[in-house]
């Protein structure tokens, strides 16, 4: 028996390796890693790559353009974009993986219980994803700030309820194709618990593909909370965000585009970086989807 067989960590670690190797060899994977690495290190290093505080305002400064100085310019009241815009990717990657870590777990836990659950409970819990699905995003963000108002809690939420039907829809149609096989029949013959058998033997079978598609939903989720900053539904001024800095340079588009450029850029920079690296794990994971 070889060492890799008598060790599955080991083996695991070989796999992994192996898929990263692969990854590696996709002009288009290393090109979307190279940007998400890019966008994680600028939010991460913000204090260390600018020496201005982003709230600070100084009306001398205002509608300053690029510049050794400032090096995306200055906004309507003289704050640096640059460091806004660095500050304001912490707010995007923060909102991006808590929500769509919290949407994971959740869609996990309903779509194992949908998919392994009796039949009456699995068209109830259908019945309850399309219901929250067909609500539209703007609708259910403007409904949840007149309850609570404008917050960052308030995106995170609305993220949660937009993602979690999906995710559990995908979970569970793999476990009622996955619950009928052979293993899962030896493990309830030999009595093992139903919590049991969803957590040991039909989960690390059927969650793989949902990572690979919350990488890619990952820019859909800083969309969103762009799009609720813009609308001023999101974080509160003065805290900076991609939204807000793309509603400030909106009014101000004909004479300082500078404005709009520095918030919209970052957004297409961490959308393209996403969607590449999601794509091609997708194609690593699963080559018989590759060119699809």
């Amino acid at each position: 028996m070889s060492e890799a067989a008598s060790n599955p960590p080991a083996a695991a670690r070989s796999e992994l390796w192996k898929s990263f190797r692969r990854l590696l060899r996709e002009p288009l994977g290393v090109f979307g890693l190279s940007l998400v690495v890019l966008v994680i290190l600028a939010a991460v290093f913000a204090d260390v790559l600018t020496q201005w505080d982003p709230t600070r305002i100084n009306p001398r400064d205002r509608f300053l353009g690029p510049s050794g100085e400032h090096l995306l310019g200055t906004d309507q009241l003289g704050r640096d974009l640059f460091a806004r815009v660095l500050h304001g990717g912490r707010i995007a990657l923060y909102v991006a993986l808590v929500s769509t870590a919290i949407s994971l777990a959740i869609g996990i836990v309903l779509g194992l219980i949908a998919g392994y659950g009796p039949r009456w409970l699995d068209n109830l819990m259908i019945l309850l994803f399309d219901a929250t699905k067909s609500f539209p995003t703007v609708m259910l963000a403007l409904a949840l700030v007149t309850i609570v108002g404008p917050s960052l809690t308030a995106v995170v939420v609305v993220v949660i309820i937009v993602n979690v039907p999906g995710y559990a829809r995908i979970i569970r149609t793999q476990t009622i194709a996955i619950k009928s096989s052979e293993f899962v029949t030896a493990a309830q013959s030999m009595g093992a618990s139903n919590a049991r058998i969803l957590g040991v033997h039909i989960m690390p079978n059927v969650i793989g593909p949902l990572v690979i598609l919350a990488s890619m939903d990952i820019p859909v989720v800083i969309a969103i909370e762009a799009g609720m900053s813009f609308l001023g539904l999101g974080v509160r001024p003065p805290t900076p965000s991609w939204g807000s800095i793309l509603n400030d340079g909106f009014s101000q588009i004909r004479d300082t585009a500078w404005i709009a450029i520095a918030g919209g850029l970052p957004i297409i920079i961490t959308t393209l970086g996403f969607t590449f690296l999601g794509e091609t794990l997708r194609d690593v994971f699963d080559p018989r989807l590759k060119g699809r």
